[in-house]
């Protein structure tokens, strides 16, 4: 595993600019999970949002995807909401997914699993906020 960084700013804004869809693994239903609030909010915000969780049937009156590979359509962002240890299984399905970037959210962190996004050419941002930085980008926008 080599040494990771997060993306510079502008890049990750340039990211959160050009995607169109977010796959939200590991998406709940239940209130007051950030994986909830944090997609509704994205989803609010224009991003086509792809829940992807075994456990539940339906989010928000949506489909809810199994596995990544279930999404028939191209997926410009993965969002992770799993532990840490959970994400190295999960990258090798993000790897076949074809997007564009892995976004594991704030508290997760597995080096191993960005190297293999990586050698297929995937951006990986890690523990971060994608609404935090999304609100963070606007603002940025708006005061500019």
């Amino acid at each position: 595993m080599k040494m990771f960084a997060n993306p510079p700013t502008e890049e990750i804004r340039n990211i959160l600019n050009t995607s169109k869809s977010i796959a939200v693994v590991g998406i709940s239903n239940r209130e007051g999970r950030a994986s909830r609030y944090v997609s509704e909010y994205m989803k609010k915000s224009g991003y086509r949002i792809y829940p992807v969780n075994p456990l539940i049937a339906e989010w928000d009156g949506q489909k809810v995807y199994d596995s990544l590979l279930d999404i028939p359509d191209k997926i410009d962002i993965v969002n992770v909401f799993r532990r840490s240890n959970d994400v190295l299984p999960l990258a090798r399905e993000v790897a076949r997914s074809r997007a564009n970037v892995m976004w594991l959210q704030q508290g997760v962190v597995n080096g191993d699993a960005a190297d293999i996004v990586y050698k297929v050419g995937m951006k990986v941002v890690m523990d971060s906020c994608i609404m935090i930085e999304h609100r963070s980008m606007v603002l940025d926008i708006c005061s500019s």
